[in-house]
């Protein structure tokens, strides 16, 4: 049988075919690397995703802890009567803690706090209050207004007579004056009586009565550790 002999034409065809199957094939090649990069960035995506939930659960306020960082002030109790509304309208009854590094301030704007944290008790809250760092002043006023009162070891108390200005008339001032010692009663009876319930409740050995407080603090700044406020019934644990 005679030897076919492909003719140029033929040559042409078949190099046509074989360049035109390459072609393809770099095209599947092309697309299979597209895959895989597709694949690898979506990966990434739904780790960074889970990553970002996880952080997110596992930050303070998904957990319910807020951070008192400044002074007492209109301001600062509102953005955290803000949080703490938040977090009772998202979940009732839900724990709370919050944790004071605080100078203190305005005893007008901390009783606005401090009469918050009774009603979200009343609602179901169990509320710890906290403190790193330091609570004085007014923050330590505000940090008798939890459930559970807890101080770091190294952390201080301050706690002092009421402060107030007053200006104007003779009569004006001895009003002011007048108002500041009503206040003042009120603050040491807010102390005395959760002082009592931590004896009470065996966590104090030496609770204060009111007669000691006021005594205590008269007239000074009265810096208080933890192991003495533990002591004394100013508050219930140490961290």
């Amino acid at each position: 049988m005679p030897e076919h002999v492909v003719s140029e034409e033929e040559k042409v065809k078949h190099l046509a075919e074989a360049e035109k199957f390459k072609a393809e094939a770099r095209k599947a090649t092309a697309e299979a690397i597209k895959f895989e990069a597709d694949a690898a960035i979506a990966i990434i995506q739904k780790n960074k995703t889970e990553r970002a939930e996880r952080e997110e659960l596992a930050g303070d306020k998904f957990n319910h802890i807020y951070y008192f960082t400044d002074a007492v002030g209109s301001s600062s109790i509102k953005q955290c009567i803000n949080q703490l509304t938040l977090w009772n309208r998202l979940e009732p009854k839900c724990g709370i803690e919050i944790n004071f590094n605080s100078p203190g301030g305005s005893v007008i704007d901390g009783m606005v706090l401090f009469d918050f944290i009774q009603g979200m008790k009343r609602k179901g809250h169990h509320i710890i209050t906290s403190t790193l760092g330091m609570a004085a002043s007014m923050a330590g006023i505000l940090l008798q207004a939890g459930d559970t009162r807890v101080v770091h070891k190294e952390a201080w108390l301050l706690i002092h007579e009421v402060s107030f200005g007053a200006s104007g008339s003779m009569g004006a001032v001895e009003d002011t004056v007048d108002w500041a010692k009503r206040i003042q009663e009120r603050v040491l009876n807010i102390f005395a009586e959760r002082c009592k319930l931590a004896g009470e409740s065996g966590t104090a050995k030496h609770p204060l009565n009111k007669t000691q407080l006021k005594k205590r603090w008269s007239r000074k700044d009265w810096w208080i550790s933890s192991e003495n406020a533990l002591d004394w019934g100013l508050i219930d644990e140490i961290r």
